[in-house]
């Protein structure tokens, strides 16, 4: 069965409603704060039929070169009539010829591989109460003066200006530091999320200082319900298992670049990827 009789229109707040329903549908923990974060910084789609959202999509533009797509969901019941090929497709032509990422369960990898998605890594989700932490010196938090370096290193680290999001973040949550000889070598982002907090994204050169800037977190949230979602390649499961947080799942990290524009090539490592916290 196709998907004829379906509409695709710009997601907007009068969606949201029917698009936390959705995601609450897949067993996905964002709250409604989570898909107005996103609309504020993406554009978004809805599949509509009979005037109901049956599928939903985000495309959240970092400057020219980069974008990601994030909460992919097709309603359980319309699955099958290709609505997600066909939301997909809208949302790459919104994308156009910036480098895409995204990261994929093992139910879309067909779907993605189908459209030129390439597999690039594999993200692990961590997550429960946090266990008593110490907060190591070099680390602190943020201030308003910090910005600009936070924003400087992110773009290093993720090849693309995430200057929005960096505010968002600040705004929602708190920003941490890492510094060293007054350089400043990495940050990490604390907010609430789901059924309690999430830690990410987490910026760093080394695992040692993505774990002091995560156990700087973990100290200030002792026995907070938290998330933190990191590469596989990180090493830093054996850290994340010692203080209380279980492996739960997590997904696929998968990009498309076209034939104009080479990927991005990260210099400073990304532990915990903000495309995956977006959703």
């Amino acid at each position: 069965m196709q998907a004829t009789g379906i509409d695709l229109r710009p997601l907007d707040h009068s969606h949201l409603q029917s698009a936390l329903a959705l995601s609450r549908q897949a067993g996905w923990p964002h709250r409604l704060e989570e898909w107005q974060m996103l609309l504020e910084l993406s554009r978004g789609l809805v599949a509509i039929e009979d005037d109901q959202v049956v599928a939903t999509i985000f495309v959240t533009p970092y400057g020219d070169d980069v974008a990601t797509i994030n909460m992919v969901i097709v309603d359980e019941s319309m699955r099958g009539r290709g609505i997600g090929r066909r939301i997909m497709q809208a949302a790459l032509d919104i994308v156009g010829d910036r480098e895409c990422r995204l990261v994929a369960t093992a139910d879309g990898l067909p779907l993605y591989e189908s459209l030129g998605f390439k597999k690039t890594g594999e993200i692990v989700q961590h997550q429960g109460p946090l266990l008593a932490c110490i907060a190591p010196p070099t680390v602190d938090w943020a201030t308003a003066a910090d910005i600009e370096q936070i924003v400087t290193l992110d773009r290093i680290a993720f090849g693309a200006d995430r200057r929005p999001l960096i505010q968002a973040l600040a705004q929602a949550g708190r920003l941490a530091i890492l510094r060293e000889a007054d350089a400043l070598r990495g940050y990490a982002a604390l907010r609430s999320f789901g059924r309690g907090e999430l830690c990410g994204p987490v910026v760093a050169e080394t695992t040692d200082e993505a774990q002091d800037l995560l156990s700087f977190l973990f100290a200030a949230r002792s026995g907070a319900f938290m998330r933190v979602d990191t590469g596989a390649e990180t090493g830093l499961a054996p850290f994340l298992l010692e203080h209380g947080l279980a492996h739960v799942g997590g997904g696929i990290t998968m990009h498309h670049a076209p034939s104009s524009t080479p990927s991005s090539v990260p210099s400073v490592h990304t532990f915990a990827l903000a495309s995956q916290a977006l959703g």
